[in-house]
């Protein structure tokens, strides 16, 4: 056959890229799509903390501005705000640092009992700093920990029947009690791990399903006559031994729970930045593919990781039994499993930014209540800033923006795209002259 012959030509490399084109786009932007999706995953969780400050900022100007909108005496200026505008703008701002103002004497200072709110301050952050490590720690690793509700409640179940049922000298007593609650918590989150590195399910859906299944048996255990105080028909269990508690400060509820929460954040610490396997969770984290390439178990860090995670919720649970409350009721974990959520975003998942983020959010459980009993400011206006924070933390741009942050980056960049942009079109021109 002629070799000119266009029907029995071999088809060209144009051709055959032309053929391949269409199923290798899909994959190309699949993979791109996915790696923006975890890049911005990983800008929220373990981003910049001037970005956390100034979410913190944005979001307590913005509670302030709803504080004041739903003041009576503001409401009051509004009639004649063009008449005089110094009683509104008087009594906008009196409104809102009335209330923050409250607020800090109920959470750090008061002028009656000193420093005593700060002592309510750091004994509330302790559940929160055990519980957020172990979302940040979890976060590190590329696992979303939303089980730790679940774990703060089957490690304050075991610690609580330990603590009421056994009675041991002190000491050995309340070091069984810590014991156990810090192993249930490991337990059932390395159960969540497991279950991912050998079935591949997800580790969010799992860690939810745990959170009803922790409630529910909790529930169940408390209509028992082995955990339900007698007499009683409340879900309530006996009062822990006093052998069984941790040693309270003298005069408060302040208890040494509040160290053991300042050792986890030092532990975490070392675990992450000067041990081999916190250098597994980071590298996982990081890239999972790249990290079994380069030799990591990827399923022993999973289990692993997920059961330090819930150690340290299980901690937060023995904090709540042994320390603060002294017995065991539904309500051991309140809302603390969630709002570690928020602490561990907030503090971008290093153990010394958890640690602040669970003392700030401490502060505003404190100080709520003193907020609204000398203002009448309700107390889900916390919640509100709660929430802004969250919504500001998810949005570092916007953060950017409302503070300016960027502007010059952007201009560099947009000049050095110009710059590159210059001399194709001389060569452009000259190619064409």
């Amino acid at each position: 056959m002629s070799q000119h012959d266009p029907a029995g030509s071999a088809p060209s490399e144009d051709t055959t890229e032309a053929v391949q084109a269409p199923t290798a786009a899909p994959a190309a932007s699949t993979t791109a799509a996915r790696a923006h999706g975890v890049s911005v995953l990983r800008e929220i969780v373990m981003g910049s903390g001037l970005v956390s400050v100034l979410a913190v900022v944005a979001a307590l100007v913005l509670g302030g501005l709803l504080i004041a909108s739903t003041d009576e005496r503001v409401g009051r200026t509004v009639g004649y705000l063009f008449a005089r505008p110094t009683d509104f703008l008087s009594a906008f701002w009196k409104a809102a640092t009335g209330s923050y103002a409250a607020l800090f004497q109920g959470a750090v200072f008061n002028p009656r009992e000193g420093f005593a709110p700060l002592l309510e301050t750091l004994t509330v952050s302790t559940p929160l700093i055990c519980a957020g490590l172990g979302v940040a720690l979890a976060f590190r690793a590329g696992l979303f920990n939303i089980g730790a509700q679940g774990q703060i409640i089957i490690g304050g179940t075991l610690a609580a029947y330990a603590g009421f049922a056994w009675h041991l000298p002190a000491g050995l007593h309340l070091l069984l009690v810590i014991v156990l609650g810090v192993a249930g918590g490991a337990v059932w989150g390395g159960l969540v791990g497991y279950l991912k590195a050998r079935t591949g399910a997800h580790e969010v859906i799992l860690t939810i399903m745990f959170n009803y299944v922790a409630l529910y048996l909790l529930d169940f255990l408390l209509n028992t006559s082995a955990f339900q105080r007698p007499g009683e028909t409340n879900p309530i269990s006996p009062r822990l031994d006093e052998t069984a508690v941790y040693p309270a400060l003298s005069g408060s509820r302040l208890h040494l729970g509040f160290l053991a929460a300042i050792l986890l954040t030092v532990a975490v610490w070392w675990i992450l930045n000067r041990s081999t396997v916190g250098f597994e969770f980071r590298a996982v984290g990081a890239n999972p593919d790249a990290a079994r390439t380069a030799g990591v178990d990827v399923g022993r860090a999973t289990v692993l990781v997920m059961a330090l995670a819930g150690a340290l919720a299980g901690a937060a649970g023995v904090a709540q039994v042994a320390g603060t409350e002294k017995v065991l009721t539904t309500g051991v974990a309140a809302s603390y499993g969630f709002d570690a959520i928020t602490v561990a975003l907030l503090g971008r998942s290093t153990p010394w930014g958890t640690f602040a983020a669970g003392l700030l959010f401490g502060a505003f459980r404190a100080g709520a209540v003193q907020m609204q009993i000398q203002t009448g400011t309700p107390i889900d206006i916390v919640l509100v800033v709660q929430s802004l924070i969250v919504l500001f933390i998810a949005a570092p741009p916007l953060v950017r923006s409302l503070f300016g942050l960027g502007r010059g980056a952007r201009k560099r960049a947009a000049q050095a795209r110009e710059g590159a942009d210059q001399p194709a079109t001389a060569t452009t021109t000259g190619g064409n002259a």
